[in-house]
C-alpha cells in the first residue's frame, strides 16, 4: 500500500483495546493501519506516544494518524507540538468530519474513557472519509500553520 493509505495508530495504556479495534476497522475501510503500540498494559506516558505518531504523519510516512488515551486530550496536546500536525479530539461524528473538511486535520484523537467502541468506529469513519474543502478554509489553515513559524 502507499503512504496515502497508511494511518498510524498509537495510544497510552488506557486505550490499547480501543486502538486495536480501530486498527481492525481501518482494514475494513481499505486502509493500512501502522500500529506503533504500546502492547502491554503497564502505565506508559501518553506524550511520547502522541509525539511518535505525529512524527510519522509529519514525515509523510503516514497520511493520517489516530491517537488515543483516556480522554484523548493529553495525547492530542503532545501531537500538536509537532510541526505540521493539526489534531483534534472528537467524541462525535460531526466534529470528526468538520476537522477534516474545514481544518485539514491530519490526526484524530479519541478518549477511550469517553466514547464506546461503536461510536469510536463511526467517528473514525467520518474522519478518514472526509476531505479538506480548501477555499476559504485554506486561508485559515495557512494562518494556523504560520503560528508554528
Amino acid at each position: 500500500m502507499t503512504a496515502n493509505t497508511r494511518i498510524v495508530l498509537s495510544s497510552d495504556h488506557a486505550a490499547i483495546a480501543l486502538r486495536q479495534a480501530v486498527a481492525k476497522h481501518l482494514v475494513t475501510l481499505g486502509y493500512e493501519p501502522v500500529d506503533i503500540g504500546p502492547t502491554t498494559p503497564e502505565s506508559t506516558p501518553y506524550p511520547q506516544h502522541g509525539a511518535a505518531a505525529a512524527q510519522r504523519v509529519a514525515s509523510g510516512d503516514c497520511a493520517l494518524g489516530i491517537i488515543l488515551c483516556g480522554t484523548g486530550q493529553g495525547i492530542m496536546m503532545a501531537a500538536n507540538k509537532v510541526k505540521g500536525i493539526r489534531c483534534g479530539v472528537c467524541s462525535d461524528t460531526f466534529s470528526a468530519r468538520m476537522i477534516r473538511q474545514h481544518n485539514d486535520a491530519n490526526m484524530l484523537s479519541l478518549g477511550a474513557r469517553v466514547v464506546g467502541e461503536g461510536l469510536a468506529m463511526e467517528i473514525v469513519t467520518a474522519f478518514v472519509t472526509a476531505e479538506f474543502e480548501g477555499g476559504r478554509h485554506a486561508t485559515r489553515v495557512d494562518m494556523i500553520s504560520a503560528l508554528e513559524a
